[in-house]
C-alpha cells in the first residue's frame, strides 16, 4: 500500500510503502471491541467502596429483649434494615483487569491502524517536530483541513510540538511506542511521522 506524504503545508512531498500485513487487514469488530474493553477495564482504579455491618461505628448492645415487646428480633443497631447501619453486599475494593493475549493485543492494533488507512484516515507527515513552540494559532491554522479530533503519532515525545498543541481542544500527541487502540478508534485523523511508522512497523513485523 503507497500512501503519499505531506509536509506542514499540506503539500506531497513523496510516498511511502506501507506495509500490507499491518496496514491492510480485514478489520473485525469483535477483535477491536476487546482491546478496548481491555484497555478500559486496566485503568480503572477500582476503589469504591462501602462499609458493611461489621464496618459501621456504633454499639453492638441487644435493641431491647428476645421476647414480650411485640416486635420484631433485633440485636444489632448496626444491621443493614436500620439508618445508619451497614450496606448489604455493597462494592469492595478490587481489581477490575483481565488478562487479554499479546497476540489479541498486536492483532487489534492492526486491525486499528487497517481501519483507519482503508477510510483515509491515515495521514503521512515528514516530521512532527519542532524547533520552537509555535503559537496555538499557528499550529491550529496549519492541521486546520484536517479536522478538530486528530491524534499526533511521533517517533519520539517531541516537547515543542507536545506544548504547541497542548491549548487545542481534541488535539493529541503520542509517541509511538504508546500507541493503543482507544486512542486510534475515538479519534478521526490520525496524522503520523514518516519515523514513527517504520518504527511501528519494525515493532509489529
Amino acid at each position: 500500500m503507497k500512501v503519499n506524504v505531506l509536509d506542514f503545508n499540506g503539500k506531497v512531498v513523496g510516498d511511502l510503502e506501507l506495509s500490507d500485513n499491518i496496514f491492510a487487514l480485514e478489520p473485525r469488530k469483535d477483535i477491536i471491541t476487546r482491546v478496548i474493553l481491555w484497555q478500559l477495564a486496566k485503568r480503572r482504579s477500582g476503589n469504591h467502596s462501602v462499609k458493611g455491618k461489621s464496618d459501621v461505628h456504633g454499639t453492638t448492645r441487644k435493641m431491647y429483649k428476645q421476647k414480650g415487646t411485640g416486635g420484631a428480633r433485633h440485636g444489632s443497631k448496626k444491621a443493614v434494615q436500620f439508618r445508619h447501619g451497614g450496606i448489604v453486599f455493597g462494592p469492595v475494593v478490587r481489581d477490575h483487569s483481565f488478562d487479554l493475549q499479546k497476540k489479541v493485543r498486536r492483532l487489534g492494533l492492526m486491525m486499528s491502524l487497517s481501519a483507519k488507512a482503508r477510510d483515509n484516515s491515515l495521514i503521512l507527515v515528514d516530521s512532527l517536530s519542532y524547533d520552537k513552540i509555535v503559537k496555538t494559532s499557528e499550529t491550529q491554522n496549519r492541521f486546520k483541513d484536517f479536522g478538530n479530533s486528530i491524534l499526533f503519532v511521533g517517533a519520539e515525545q517531541d516537547p515543542n510540538f507536545t506544548k504547541s498543541i497542548s491549548n487545542i481542544v481534541g488535539y493529541d500527541y503520542i509517541p509511538q511506542i504508546g500507541l493503543n487502540v482507544y486512542d486510534i478508534v475515538r479519534k478521526d485523523k490520525i496524522i503520523c511521522s514518516v519515523d514513527s511508522i517504520k518504527a511501528l512497523e519494525d515493532r509489529l513485523s
